[in-house]
């Protein structure tokens, strides 16, 4: 199997991929918080978690750019993630809807041994492949010979498309420029969950003039903030936009969460009727919040939390 990298931006439209169906712009909603109300803040939710049932939110915006140069008659998309990955699962998914044969590189060979979780066994319901490799080997995915032995034995047929993990380059940068195109004027802080960085990066380009955005971490280790400036300078040649990144919320790691955020998520869902999601807009949502009580926005302050899924 040869190797092909997904697109740069500006290459060939595929209109195959309007099967994908978004619905866009995504809806704005507020929501009444007394938390935000006695500060004279107004909380947004930008539910990018509606653009489409299967691809939500930045997976949608991300996945969209990418695949337009790919081609499902001789096209293996190959992808990498996580346990529990988003990316993964918006990855088969996308594979079933547009044709592709898919393959997921999965970090932690040991899982090879164990029954599939519930968004492994939705991958493989789907119709991706599974490969399990051992951390070490994770790590070094974009090493030029690591990728050629992955994409040997991947197990499927015709070129590989390779999507980066978390579907975070250049084109999932521009793609996620819209994001920040349709909060322009609506609000004067975006908040946002960080994987991989490539949301933020775009969002943050998107964005008018006096407004920024805040991106929270799901991971520790305080690498995020190079990733994003890399990400911007290879879409746009410069870093774009007013950003800046919180770490104190990533509660110990990917998927990890808490009793503090546990809780903080219970109440939300309680006040708001929404239950948000742990792994990414728990903790976003759980920032924005402690930033809000900590006075760290100015009476009349518009603050938009974007709901990735």
């Amino acid at each position: 199997m040869t190797c092909e990298l997904s697109p740069a931006p500006g290459g060939p439209a595929a209109p195959r991929t309007a099967a994908l169906r978004p619905r866009l712009p995504s809806p704005v909603a507020e929501l009444r918080d007394e938390r935000f109300a006695r500060r004279g803040l107004r909380l947004l939710l930008k539910r990018d978690d509606l653009i489409h049932p299967e691809l939500p939110g930045n997976k949608w915006r991300k996945l969209e750019p990418n695949l337009r140069a790919a081609d499902p008659a001789r096209h293996t998309l190959l992808t990498f993630g996580g346990a529990y990955s988003n990316h993964l699962r918006a990855t088969a998914a996308a594979g079933r809807l547009l044709g592709f044969a898919t393959v997921g590189v999965v970090r932690g060979e040991e899982l090879a041994d164990r029954p599939l979780n519930a968004s492994l066994s939705r991958c493989a319901a789907d119709g991706m492949r599974l490969r399990f490799v051992d951390r070490a080997t994770y790590r070094r995915k974009n090493e030029p010979e690591v990728l050629a032995e992955l994409t040997r034995t991947a197990g499927a047929g015709g070129e590989c498309f390779v999507v980066p993990e978390g579907g975070s380059n250049a084109a999932a940068v521009h793609g996620c420029t819209e994001l920040g195109r349709e909060l322009r004027g609506v609000a004067d802080v975006v908040g946002v969950a960080c994987g991989t960085g490539g949301t933020l990066a775009g969002l943050a380009a998107g964005l008018g003039q006096g407004q920024r955005t805040i991106g929270f971490p799901v991971l520790k280790g305080g690498f995020l903030g190079a990733e994003i400036e890399r990400l911007q300078r290879e879409a746009f040649g410069e870093r774009r936009g007013a950003w800046e990144l919180d770490e104190r919320f990533h509660c110990g790691g990917y998927a990890r969460t808490g009793p503090e955020l546990d809780a903080f998520a219970e109440d939300f869902a309680a006040r708001h009727g929404l239950a948000p999601e742990r792994v990414y807009v728990a903790k976003m949502l759980y920032g924005l919040t402690t930033l809000a009580l900590e006075g760290a926005f100015a009476p009349g302050t518009t603050v938009a939390a974007v709901v990735t899924g």
